[in-house]
């Protein structure tokens, strides 16, 4: 059975330009907070990082300490199996709940029999207990 839960994820708005993850990234890891999920969507001026972090709470104070514009929000996390119409079968479960899917995003190796997925939805709570025992 996969392991579905909440957590909460971190939006920071930053430049777009070099350096900039680097600065994030190397001031977490020197807090000793460790990245486990991360998504980077770009515009022109500015980037939007998605990331989960071990201990979001200090990630967020620290970061907001480098004057960073971050949002807290609730994601689920659901640890599943890497396989062909895995992702196809939530997704079509979460359509059949009229619950719509806002962004997400997942990681997993080749060789990896499991993988993670992160869903932002319109509905965190439906979508937590839809996503049980799946």
């Amino acid at each position: 059975m996969a392991m579905v839960r909440v957590e909460k994820q971190l939006s920071i708005f930053m430049e777009n330009r070099p350096g900039a993850m680097a600065r994030v990234c190397g001031t977490l890891a020197e807090a000793g907070i460790n990245i486990l999920a991360l998504s980077v969507h770009d515009t022109v001026d500015h980037a939007i990082v998605r990331l989960l972090a071990d201990r979001p709470v200090k990630a967020l104070l620290i970061l907001e300490q480098l004057g960073l514009y971050i949002l807290e929000s609730d994601v689920v996390v659901l640890e599943m199996d890497n396989q062909p119409g895995a992702l196809a079968d939530i997704a079509r479960k979460l359509a059949r709940a009229d619950i719509n899917i806002e962004y997400a995003y997942c990681s997993a190796g080749a060789h990896q029999g499991q993988g993670a997925l992160i869903i932002k939805s319109d509905e965190i709570d439906r979508t937590l207990e839809l996503l049980k025992g799946i």
